[in-house]
């Protein structure tokens, strides 16, 4: 049976990562791939990422004629979970295709798990819930032996006209009996130039599936509330083998929260040592996680030198209403031990949660500005499906529920303040912490652009003036 993956994220969508030009491979698409190509399934990759519409797809269906095409989204890359209309608008085009020629069509992403009914009544046979690498097996093989789709856990599909859901599956615990990525289906060159005008080039890992803290805006339609990790042994056999397909410089652990085991970073630092293997990587974590001095050592020492924490705010009260489950102490005290330690602390930061008013935004920049982590990202708070924070807002979610890419930041419900406000806040935020980042460098003597710095002086304070006088029209 010869099986055709392919999945919606299209960069050309999304002007900003565009524009930023650091993508990265489709690693969940790879990873089922590679699981039914060991179980004797012939697999190929139509990858979207650098492709700039749907209708690319119909040459490779009339090449290929493939038995199945599999809508199989990056469950590991976060710009997936915002459900982003253009990519879900791409993906009912690829399954319009594939129906005119008569291929069956499965679906696995988290907008389709949250809206598996819109994809059924577009033309997906069927739609695949949550964790989706061994229903997506078990459904392939039902469908070469013409068995009942109907016995196969973990899925959704229509039965005359009416949607239909199968029992849920269980989690996989055993992370390290999957197959190693099928790397060798990526165009590898594409990803490489991209980034060449970066000095560098990066590749994305993933070592756990899941994450057990409950912050009561974040989905996890994919991997759930829980947390798996593969074994150190397993990662660095997957670093290894990377580099015999090709080099790269960086990684990108893209786990929701990286090493959270216990003694989990200490064997992996370990074993890069054993192996001779020397790193450069970043990940995600919490600030939390990130208290104790042998846990920093040992990132430090494998080559972790940057760290994205969700931050999010510098007002107490607005983390507690977010179930963060993290002080605003915590953020200093893990930002003051990266630095210490080499590593590049980033934050995360979230603005127009429900309740947040001027003081805790105050609070927030006053945070920002006095750590001055390395990088920052902004936005505002994004209600997820699945969410408890969703279902607060839903009622308010009839004419938008979705922002058409990445860098849209509407505020799609009735916050403290209007959209527009937190469109300058952004800006202003931004540029500020520019400003501030190049009087460091001032500072040190480093400064080569001044007529830079005193851009960023004026555009802050143009931002800030704009923004302070939406502030007095509340929303």
């Amino acid at each position: 049976m010869n099986v055709l993956f392919t999945h919606s994220y299209f960069l050309h969508f999304d002007q900003k990562q565009w524009e930023q030009s650091k993508p990265y491979p489709p690693l969940a698409t790879i990873q089922a791939a590679s699981l039914l190509r060991k179980n004797g399934f012939d697999v190929s990759l139509f990858d979207t990422n650098f492709r700039r519409s749907a209708s690319e797809i119909i040459p490779e269906l009339d090449r290929q004629q493939p038995d199945v095409l599999v809508i199989y989204d990056d469950g590991f890359n976060y710009l997936t979970k915002m459900c982003l209309t253009k990519m879900r608008e791409a993906a009912y085009e690829m399954i319009a295709f594939a129906k005119e020629r008569n291929i069956h069509v499965i679906v696995s992403s988290s907008d389709s798990t949250d809206h598996f009914e819109s994809y059924l009544s577009r033309g997906a046979d069927e739609v695949l819930l949550g964790e989706a690498d061994q229903t997506l097996l078990e459904l392939i093989q039902c469908i070469q032996t013409n068995g009942d789709v109907a016995s196969v856990n973990g899925l959704a599909y229509s039965n005359d006209s009416k949607s239909e859901r199968t029992p849920p599956r269980k989690v996989m615990v055993h992370l390290d009996e999957l197959p190693l990525p099928a790397w060798d289906l990526i165009q590898i060159e594409d990803y490489q130039n991209a980034w060449s005008q970066h000095g560098y080039f990066s590749i994305n890992l993933a070592t756990t599936r899941g994450c057990p803290y409950k912050c009561n805006w974040c989905a996890k339609p994919i991997y759930g509330n829980r947390y798996n990790s593969r074994s150190p042994e397993h990662v660095v056999s997957e670093i290894k083998l990377i580099h015999t397909f090709f080099q790269f410089d960086h990684i990108w652990f893209c786990d929701d929260i990286f090493g959270l085991k216990p003694n989990w970073v200490q064997e992996f630092n370990r074993l890069l040592k054993e192996e001779n293997i020397e790193l450069k990587y970043k990940i995600q974590s919490r600030a939390d996680l990130l208290l104790k001095e042998d846990t920093i050592t040992a990132l430090a020492e494998s080559g972790c030198d940057e760290v994205w924490i969700g931050a999010e705010s510098g007002s107490q009260k607005i983390l507690d209403a977010m179930d963060k489950g993290t002080d605003v102490e915590q953020i200093y005290e893990s930002t003051r031990l990266m630095k210490e330690h080499g590593i590049k602390p980033c934050f995360f930061l979230q603005f127009g949660y429900l309740g947040e008013t001027m003081e805790d935004i105050q609070l927030t920049l006053d945070m920002l500005f006095e750590l001055m982590p390395h990088d920052i990202g902004v936005s505002v708070s994004y209600p997820l499906p699945g969410t408890k924070f969703y279902d607060i807002v839903s009622s308010q979610l009839e004419e938008k529920a979705n922002w058409e890419d990445s860098d849209e930041l509407l505020l799609m419900y009735k916050g403290t303040y209007s959209p527009a406000f937190y469109k300058k806040l952004h800006r202003f935020l931004h540029r500020r912490f520019r400003q501030k980042q190049l009087l460091q460098k001032i500072k040190k003597g480093k400064l080569t652009n001044l007529p830079k710095f005193i851009y960023f002086v004026l555009a802050s304070n143009v931002s800030y003036f704009q923004m302070m006088r939406l502030k007095k029209r509340k929303n």
